[in-house]
């Protein structure tokens, strides 16, 4: 029986968290968070501070003895194995550049102190290093990396439930407001309204997902205003539930096309994070050097415009509202706001991603970046310059009856549909007797569709021409 600390980072859960779950039952575990901002590769967003601030209550109450502390974890970690004669720390293993350097640094430290340093992968279902191709280097398209490289590797390990810990505390620890996650306006109140930010919660959305929307995923997945995805991504990122816990339910439901593409998109995280994990400086650059000579075009009216869905375009003004409004949006209209972003305002895709990230609660590194290299076609198996969607006519394909638009553009809530995703269209009499004036209660489009589109592709043209 010994002394063992166990630092929560993103594995904000007891159930199924596979490095807690190493630690001996008989030792003693000093279970602690420590907030330390020079941690991340990347500052945490605002939106991902509120969920952490919400998930650290959650934790507490599930584990009473949990500890916090603010400060450098390479100074705070080695105090602790001294003032409480240590003779073990745990930690999830982490895969993004500057986490994963932050915790090397610690091993060697740690050793100097003769305290053994358990690293173990809570996070991904199939490690990197374990996700190769045959001669020894990483996948850049999906479908062989997926196919090949997970479905054929060693199944996920199983969910660890029900195990009970001997945990104990620190009188010294902070309060969680000590760290100032939420922001001095109110912004916060609105964005959690509609979230149970808890384990719990994250298993009653699983549940509901399971029950009845992954009956329709592939196909409704498409559609914003059908509750057919999952909506696990923020309790994915933060750790509230564990992957492996997804994977294995998902997997007991008979397997047809719904259920597995369901599992494919799991697999598109795992995509993301290997490609982060093997590429660590397409955080910033372009998998694709021939981007780096892209003639971006900085329009910060038009950037502004589009961060405040006041585009002109109700399908992307609406999943910019509904982002900065719930701190979430729908998969297909990331697709559509992001090539906007990109293709029509040619606006470079690391101001999108860098909004994303202040915005979202499932702002993840791996994922948010290769999705924006996605979109902008720079990234790994990414969409093909040419095609740029048309807010148009994905308004009137996937939200044909508006239910999804008119929650975040209440202002065209009597338009007829037929105008709704291109209300400069209706006829100017109908607009006076709805009162509605392009201009003023809704913006006019700031850029052309068949312009930009011409511009788009005229920019990516002259990448082929230099390549």
């Amino acid at each position: 029986m010994g002394n063992v600390l166990f630092l929560f980072t993103n594995d904000l859960r007891l159930n199924d968290n596979q490095a807690l779950a190493s630690i001996n039952h008989n030792d003693s575990i000093l279970p602690v968070f420590i907030y330390d901002a020079s941690f991340y590769t990347k500052p945490l967003g605002q939106a991902s501070k509120v969920w952490l601030h919400h998930s650290l209550i959650d934790l507490k109450q599930l584990c009473t003895s949990l500890s916090f502390y603010k400060g450098s974890i390479l100074e705070i970690v080695p105090l602790l194995v001294k003032k409480f004669t240590l003779e073990k720390v745990v930690v999830s293993e982490q895969f993004f550049p500057h986490e994963k350097s932050v915790i090397d640094q610690l091993s060697s430290i740690l050793s100097s102190l003769r305290c053994q340093f358990n690293i173990i992968n809570t996070s991904l279902l199939w490690h990197p290093n374990d996700v190769l191709k045959d001669d020894g280097t990483p996948y850049r398209v999906f479908t062989p990396f997926y196919k090949k490289g997970c479905l054929l590797a060693d199944e996920p390990l199983e969910p660890i439930l029900d195990k009970s810990y001997q945990f104990f505390s620190d009188l010294d620890s902070l309060s969680i407001d000590s760290f100032n996650f939420l922001p001095t306006h109110s912004w916060d109140k609105c964005l959690i309204k509609d979230w149970d930010i808890s384990v719990k919660g994250a298993h009653k959305v699983l549940d509901r997902f399971l029950k009845e929307g992954i009956a329709s995923y592939k196909d409704g997945r498409d559609f914003p205003g059908l509750q057919s995805v999952s909506r696990l991504s923020a309790y994915i990122r933060f750790g509230n539930i564990s992957i492996n816990q997804i994977w294995h339910y998902a997997k007991k439901i008979p397997s047809n096309k719904h259920r597995d593409h369901f599992l494919s998109e799991l697999g598109w995280r795992e995509f993301s994070y290997s490609l982060l994990y093997h590429f660590p400086a397409m955080t910033t650059q372009n998998l694709q050097v021939k981007f780096n000579a892209f003639p971006w075009q900085i329009n910060k009216t038009n950037l502004r415009a589009w961060q405040q869905g006041m585009t002109g375009y109700p399908i992307v003004d609406a999943g910019m509202r509904e982002l900065w409004q719930t701190g979430y949006m729908h998969n297909r209209i990331r697709m559509i706001v992001g090539s906007f972003l990109v293709k029509n305002l040619l606006i470079d895709w690391r101001y999108g991603e860098s909004w994303f990230w202040d915005c979202l609660f499932d702002a993840d590194l791996a994922s948010n970046t290769a999705s924006w290299q996605w979109v902008a076609g720079c990234g790994a198996d990414a969409a093909p310059y040419f095609r740029i969607f048309n807010p148009v006519t994905q308004g009137q394909k996937f939200d044909s009856n508006g239910d999804y638009t008119l929650r975040f553009i209440p202002e065209l809530k009597n338009l007829p549909k037929k105008y709704l995703f291109s209300p400069w269209e209706a006829p100017p009499d109908l607009l006076r007797e709805l009162n509605i004036t392009l201009g003023k209660t809704y913006p006019k489009p700031i850029v052309d569709l068949r312009d930009s589109r011409e511009r788009a592709l005229a920019a990516f043209q002259s990448l082929k021409e230099i390549s």
